[in-house]
């Protein structure tokens, strides 16, 4: 009887050992067509983004000179740069991250620090998502029709508006993350030693997620750096130097869009160089966030 039982223990141990075996072996075979799936994707989109960038360096680096950063846009068929369309976008980059940085960060600290669970801050949530998706365009059909069609003219102050109104949900976003990974003890402490709440934001947890902010302050601006459909319709474009911010302003991306469709040779010369000078300056400002990130 003994004898009987054991047997039968072992048969059934043997058996469980087979089925562990069989739904090892199946494991391991969906784990290794996953595997190989992802290094197929992998391998697929690294294949186009070493292509684009190829072309772009090969192509763009032709068009490098110094008339490129000196002299205006030219007519067709003669020598000119882009140093209107560089100044442009330079100007309305730079003013637009100083206008939508301050009103994202505030909208990121009162929705970690303040306002969490509240209906108030749902609903920012719900329309901050909706920002982050929506497509560019739909952004300066909106200026056009608040700026643009009120006041009959293009100018760069709509272009602006266009690029700020893509920075604050970005930077929304991150500041709002990255205020929520601090860690509570730190706030404790100084509340502790009676610190009021204002200087406990500004003195601690800003401080402490200061290298996230920047990172998606610099990832923002990246964005907006290379948008060309909220200026189509509030900046417009600018052949010539301007300075004058009530008036139409020329933009690289804008610059690239016209330049590229043209039948001139060396209009789609200098929109390869402008287009090279865009992937640099975006390639260089993430690389400038990841390197914040890995510091803290």
């Amino acid at each position: 009887m003994n004898m009987s039982t054991t047997s039968q223990q072992l048969i059934s141990a043997a058996e469980l050992q087979k089925v562990r075996q069989g739904r090892y072996n199946t494991r391991k075979r969906l784990n290794q067509i996953a595997l190989t799936l992802s290094l197929v994707a992998m391998v697929f989109g690294v294949f186009w983004l070493v292509w684009i960038l190829w072309e772009t360096v090969r192509l763009g680096l032709g068009g490098m000179s110094i008339a490129l950063f000196t002299q205006m846009t030219p007519p067709p068929n003669e020598i000119g740069g882009i140093s209107n369309a560089i100044f442009g976008s330079f100007v309305m980059v730079l003013l637009a991250t100083f206008v939508g940085t301050p009103i994202g960060i505030m909208a990121g600290v009162y929705l970690a620090e303040y306002e969490t669970q509240s209906w108030l801050a749902s609903a920012t949530r719900f329309v901050n998502d909706i920002l982050l998706s929506a497509p560019s365009i739909v952004i300066g059909l909106f200026v056009y029709t608040v700026v643009v069609a009120q006041f009959k003219s293009f100018s760069a102050y709509a272009g602006i508006l266009a690029l700020a109104l893509i920075v604050i949900p970005v930077v929304i976003r991150t500041t709002e993350n990255m205020l929520t990974l601090v860690p509570s003890s730190l706030r404790e402490a100084a509340y502790a030693l009676g610190t009021p709440k204002w200087k406990v934001i500004i003195m601690v947890t800003l401080r402490a997620a200061r290298a996230g902010v920047i990172t998606g302050v610099l990832l923002a601006v990246a964005r907006i750096a290379g948008e060309t459909a909220p200026l189509l319709f509030t900046a417009l474009n600018n052949q010539f130097w301007n300075a004058d911010l009530s008036k139409p302003m020329a933009s690289l991306p804008v610059t690239i869009f016209k330049f590229a469709m043209s039948p001139y040779e060396n209009w789609q010369q200098l929109a390869w160089a402008g287009v090279f000078l865009i992937t640099v300056a975006v390639l260089g400002l993430n690389i400038l966030a990841r390197v914040l990130t890995r510091q803290k």
